[in-house]
């Protein structure tokens, strides 16, 4: 079963209702929007970073239009993050650079990624992600983002993420 299928399978098993718009690879949200302009709905930046040596690792959810508040999400966490390394995303979600997204978290068996959700997303109705591959992008409601947490037993913390000065 191919990561897309596996994703669709659990929304159904879920009873979550998706969305789905298949397309060419996307590495970039600026590629993926593209394909899906003029559907309704916030289009996510999801990124996987990682603690001081590597220690923790984070999945930050926002929307694709804000700048990542290092400093901020430092003091959050209380940790010096950086971007995760592409071995450290592989280990932990089983996804390459360039789709990383909610759904890696089916892969996290270990419920050891700490997630944080920027409250601006919450505004919206409709939120996107790569189903754990870049040839297409699911729309779900955002309150179904939450129901998904919840269905697989992951914490999350919901934050207000500034923009960097």
């Amino acid at each position: 079963m191919s990561e897309m299928e596996k994703v669709e399978a659990t929304l159904r098993d879920m009873h979550i209702q998706y969305d789905i718009v298949h397309h060419p690879a996307a590495l970039t949200t600026e590629d993926a929007d593209r394909y899906i302009e003029g559907k309704d709905g916030i289009r996510s930046k999801t990124l996987f970073m990682s603690g001081k040596k590597d220690r923790a690792h984070y999945l930050i959810i926002m929307d694709e239009s804000k700048r990542i508040n290092i400093q901020q999400m430092n003091e959050i966490t209380g940790d010096k993050l950086h971007f995760g390394k592409e071995e450290n995303l592989y280990a932990k979600m089983r996804l390459a650079p360039g789709v990383v997204s909610l759904f890696g978290l089916l892969n996290n068996a270990e419920h050891d990624i700490v997630v944080y959700i920027d409250r601006a997303v919450l505004n919206e109705k409709i939120i996107t992600f790569h189903p754990n591959e870049n040839t297409a992008t699911v729309f779900i409601s955002v309150d179904d983002m939450f129901t998904f947490l919840k269905n697989i037993h992951h914490p999350y913390t919901v934050i207000d993420l500034k923009e960097p000065n």
